[in-house]
Parts: C-alpha cells; sequence; structure tokens
C-alpha cells in the first residue's frame, strides 16, 4: 500500500478547453500542502478531482490507499462521511441551528464525538449556542470549520478557507489547520490565492499555463 494520503498522477482535465494537462501531486500523512495561481486557472477544479467531486478526463488518484475512480458511489459516500473533510469559501452551515447543533449533526454521522477543544482553539466556544444566523461571516466560518475537524478526518480539502476572514482570524485558522495536521498524523491540502496563507505549507504548487510545478 502506498504511504501517500494521496497520490494523483497524469491528472489532466477541461471542459470547453483543457484546463491542466500530466499533473502530479502526492501529499503524505503529517504534512500540508497549497497550491496558488491565478483565478480561473482550474485550482479549484483540481481540489475536486482530487476529493472525490470530478472524474479527471485522465489520470489516476489513489485516496487513502483506494483508486478512487474505480470506486463505486457508496464507497466513495463513505470516504466523504468519515475519512475526509472539506472546507469551502462559503460555510453552507443549518442556518436554523445553533453552531453547536451543526457539529452534532457532522458528529453523528460520522460516528465521532463533540471535541470542545477545537471551539476553543477556534475562540468560538461562546458562541455555540447561538443561532448561525446571529454570528458573523467570520465566526460562521470557524464553525464551519470546528464542523469539519470534529469528524476527526483523515485529509483535509480546503478551498479558500480564510478567503473571508481578516488577517488575524485567517493566521488563527491555519494555526488550528495546521496543528491538527500534525497532531492527527492527517493531510492538508490548500487552494489559496493568499501567498502568505500558502507559504505556511510544507510544499507550495503553482498552477500555471495548464501545469502544476512545486515552487522552490
Amino acid at each position: 500500500m502506498s504511504s501517500f494520503l494521496l497520490e494523483a498522477t497524469h491528472i489532466s482535465h477541461g471542459f470547453e478547453t483543457d484546463l491542466f494537462s500530466n499533473v502530479h501531486l502526492t501529499l503524505s500523512p503529517s504534512s500540508s500542502a497549497a497550491i496558488v495561481g491565478r483565478s480561473g486557472c482550474g485550482k479549484s477544479t483540481l481540489l475536486h478531482i482530487f476529493s472525490t467531486f470530478i472524474k479527471p478526463d485522465e489520470g489516476s488518484v489513489t485516496l487513502l490507499g483506494k483508486d478512487l475512480y474505480t470506486l463505486k458511489e457508496d464507497a466513495i459516500e463513505a470516504l466523504r462521511r468519515y475519512d475526509i473533510g472539506i472546507i469551502f469559501q462559503f460555510h453552507y452551515l443549518f442556518k436554523g441551528m445553533s453552531g453547536l447543533e451543526n457539529i452534532e449533526v457532522a458528529t453523528m454521522l460520522s460516528g465521532e464525538t463533540v471535541d470542545e477543544g477545537i471551539f476553543e482553539k477556534l475562540e468560538i466556544k461562546e458562541l455555540m449556542g447561538q443561532k448561525i444566523g446571529e454570528l458573523s461571516g467570520g465566526q460562521q466560518q470557524r464553525v464551519s470549520i470546528a464542523r469539519v475537524l470534529s469528524k476527526k478526518p483523515k485529509i483535509i480539502f480546503a478551498d479558500e478557507p480564510t478567503g473571508n476572514l481578516d488577517k488575524e482570524t485567517a493566521e488563527l485558522v491555519m494555526d488550528v489547520l495546521l496543528d491538527y495536521v500534525k497532531e492527527n498524523s492527517a493531510g492538508l491540502l490548500l487552494v489559496t490565492h493568499d501567498e502568505d496563507m500558502a507559504s505556511r505549507c510544507d510544499l507550495v504548487y503553482k498552477l500555471e499555463d495548464k501545469v502544476l510545478t512545486e515552487e522552490a
């Protein structure tokens, strides 16, 4: 079995035109990687390919030891429920519920228990009883991240997770994500426009002119 959490080889994909071709990327346990590039270059599409949502035109993705796009839908659903965490720029929380209720739904589905330590690290413990609609955008995003981490994922895919946050809160979120990866032998794959956030990862890749290259 591969020692990588994620191993993607010869990935090519496009819609009306080619977005990228012959992409290779690996992610090891306890490590983080960022993908940077201009808007529209295909960063988010690449992340969706790695995280079960888009089958590439060419190439293969091995996720947690499984050849991803040969799996049946129920096996892919199990990966999404138990093993991977996905953080979007927009939070997709249940607005009629409190912060805690949102997190309880996620832990119930994944068979985990609520870890209040995550609330303290993200500085949202005092907000857990409030309805989502009563929280600011930055608070909602941190609740969303707590919901993902409460699942205890083995690999986290994050699409601009700090894009709507002020710099201080963005730094806090990156601290929490990177600490989680180290403490749980997990992996983080981050898509971002923010070069400062990207530079905190172990590896930085740039997607440019349809090619993914590792930054020095």
